[in-house]
């Protein structure tokens, strides 16, 4: 079956394969340009995407925006996604089950989108993603292909408001994603 976009919010609105599905306000669909060639993919929504039911707003959606703006990149050109779609309780690390059961609906906003280019924000998503031995660290910033697409990560915002210093690295991670988009608009 060939699912939509509306086939998928309307998935994740009405899911119950997990707990989260009990203790979230809202679960929350990626956002975004369905047309982009860039996606963005987080661990999980936090309390405040968990009461608005979109992703990245608060202090961690600010950061976002500014590396975006920083780097010459708008919310409205890319898509931004979680691995899962419910808040876990106490913004605890997502649990492997949770993960799994959701993993569906991100390989249809993936199928779906097509991305050339696919950041992992944060040290979860990474490892879901790219690598479970992947070490944001060390290995921020590096390119890894899959068949059609590029894959890189860098730091979650929330790590950014927890140390300030790696916000320039993280700026430097996105210039590169910028320049890499644009060598792949050439080949």
């Amino acid at each position: 079956m060939q699912y939509t976009w509306n086939d998928i919010e309307q998935h994740v609105a009405a899911c119950t394969h997990c707990p989260l599905s009990r203790t979230r306000c809202r679960p929350v669909m990626g956002r975004g340009s369905h047309e982009a060639d860039l996606m963005l993919i987080a661990e999980a929504p936090g309390g405040q995407e968990d009461r608005q039911g979109l992703p990245f707003v608060g202090n961690s959606g600010e950061i976002l925006d500014s590396l975006l703006q920083d780097c010459g990149l708008s919310r409205e050109e890319i898509y931004i996604t979680n691995i899962i779609k419910c808040h876990p309780p106490g913004n605890r690390d997502p649990k492997e089950e949770e993960k799994e059961a959701c993993f569906p609906y991100l390989k249809y906003e993936t199928f779906l989108l097509k991305p050339q280019i696919i950041v992992c924000l944060g040290r979860v998503a990474t490892q879901r993603i790219i690598s479970p031995d992947f070490k944001i660290t060390r290995q921020h910033g590096t390119w890894i292909r899959r068949k059609n697409c590029v894959l890189t990560a860098t730091y979650h915002p929330s790590a950014i408001l927890r140390d300030p210093s790696k916000y320039e690295i993280a700026k430097a991670d996105f210039c590169k994603i910028v320049k890499k988009r644009s060598e792949l608009k050439f080949v």
